[in-house]
């Protein structure tokens, strides 16, 4: 165990220091809802947002509606985020397993459910502000902000102990200047496949008819112009492994756009102590065009029981190549 713990930190720590070249921009990086694809929480990010096979722990729809059928209890978890340069970046959810049983199995010693459902409920908002705002003489009129938000409902069903299916339906709003605002409804599809206690498997698509239609006739007047600019179709394959014994998940996901972009993610988790989570990830090792540097991370997890109810503190510290300093973020998890 101590050489697979070193083995991985070694590979963190390789991977965190490579790539120092200015990057060939891609169609990606011009395309919307980047905010919506930085990740979930400080738990995803501190796995490198590999997380679309991993059924353990607290659950979100964004990263797989299929998965929320395997959440324990209800799961309830906030995250805010330290950013440079203004910005913010904070996450809510709340994810709860149904599981329904005939009038048969209930009376049953040991009744077993007849089918399991989850629902996945959510909001992820950003924005920028303190944008200095000045008019056509250079005259400061006050302070600028944006506000980008997807509120999202994932739902689930499983139908068996290996296979389940979700789909997630989600809302966007985007207030960028004053009356020019856009409003989007997008969707995702998630499957799922438990091989054997230690390995899962994932499939999903993400933003399927996601787009912004903006109209800057409010502002311009008859200069004003209406475009649409659509979001990135994202294909993705996960796998998964989990060791109960050691307290370990290892787990890697491979992303396919069509803004001709491929990623590939790796990240793991280990339980080192009784109540102590470590974690460490690598989002966006990119195999296909342009040059992204990868995003590494970092994070704990500290959970503390109070009855029934508990209580966990989650922290990640991820590296933004491009920005004053690192990113922080510190996440609150109830479940109960």
């Amino acid at each position: 165990m101590n050489k697979l713990f070193s083995l991985t930190f070694i590979l963190f720590i390789l991977l965190f220091a490579t790539g120092s070249a200015q990057p060939e921009f891609t169609r990606i990086s011009s395309m919307p809802g980047a905010f919506s694809r930085m990740g979930f929480g400080a738990r995803g990010i501190g796995m490198g947002n590999s997380m679309s096979a991993v059924t353990e722990g607290n659950l979100v729809s964004y990263y797989n509606p299929a998965l929320i059928v395997h959440q324990e209890n209800n799961s309830f978890q906030t995250s805010y985020s330290f950013l440079s340069l203004d910005r913010s970046l904070n996450f809510l959810n709340f994810t709860r397993k149904f599981e329904f049983f005939s009038k048969k199995d209930s009376l049953a010693e040991t009744p077993k459910p007849r089918a399991t459902a989850g629902i996945s409920v959510g909001i992820i908002n950003a924005g920028v502000s303190k944008i200095d705002g000045r008019d056509n003489q250079g005259i400061k009129t006050g302070d600028l902000s944006t506000s980008e938000n997807q509120f999202f409902l994932g739902l689930a069903n499983k139908f068996s102990e290996k296979f389940s299916l979700g789909i997630a339906v989600k809302f966007y709003y985007y207030k960028l200047y004053e009356d020019v605002t856009s409003t989007s409804v997008g969707f995702d599809l998630g499957a799922l496949y438990k091989f054997n206690e230690h390995w899962t498997f994932s499939l999903m698509i993400t933003d399927i008819n996601s787009k912004y239609k903006w109209d800057t006739a409010p502002v311009y007047e008859l200069q004003g112009s209406t475009t649409e600019d659509k979001f990135p179709l994202l294909k993705k394959i996960g796998v998964s492994y989990r060791n109960k014994n050691l307290g370990l998940i290892v787990s890697t996901e491979f992303e396919n756009s069509n803004a001709e972009t491929n990623f590939f993610r790796l990240g793991s988790e280990y339980n080192i102590f009784e109540k102590l989570f470590i974690r460490f990830g690598i989002d966006r090792l990119n195999i296909g065009k342009g040059e992204f540097l990868p995003k590494p991370a970092a994070g704990f997890s500290y959970f503390k029981e109070f009855g029934s109810i508990i209580f966990r503190v989650d922290y990640v510290f991820a590296v933004e190549q491009y920005s004053p300093y690192d990113k922080h973020i510190i996440g609150l998890n109830i479940i109960f």
